[in-house]
């Protein structure tokens, strides 16, 4: 048995270092958040403040937020908001990206001028969330 632990103990060195590793780098974790559903009960003003709150909470520079709205979240976004407006631009100022999906933007008759500059288009947003995922975003549905 002696022999077997130390025919294994460099490699479990070996493997603490490597999580060690991992976990010491200072770069933000990068997190995506769906935002499809409507308004309703101030869905998306809630959302907006539960990142606002995560961000006091744990740090700016800890975290890397990218928002993807389609379907009726896309009105999350629009500059004429004016429950979620405000939010939008002191989030981006944070550091939050906005991006709006181009297939909800048609199926709702939106145009890119009708949304403040700090939003990103992207082609389709649920496309979106699976390559963030795949990019390692962790998942944060509000």
């Amino acid at each position: 048995m002696k022999r077997l632990w130390l025919l294994f103990f460099p490699f479990f060195i070996l493997a603490e270092g490597m999580i060690s590793t991992v976990y010491a780098a200072d770069a933000p974790v990068p997190f995506v958040m769906q935002l499809t559903r409507n308004a309703d009960n101030y869905g998306h003003r809630r959302a907006f403040l539960q990142i606002d709150k995560v961000l006091d909470d744990i740090g700016d520079d800890k975290l890397d937020i990218v928002v993807v709205a389609y379907e009726d979240g896309i009105h999350a976004l629009l500059e004429e908001n004016k429950e979620t407006a405000q939010l939008l631009t002191k989030l981006a100022n944070r550091g939050v990206k906005f991006r709006a999906c181009r297939i909800s933007m048609r199926a709702w008759g939106l145009k890119d001028n009708q949304f403040p500059l700090e939003v990103e288009f992207v082609p389709a947003g649920a496309p979106e969330v699976i390559s963030l995922q795949m990019q390692n975003y962790k998942y944060w549905r509000p």
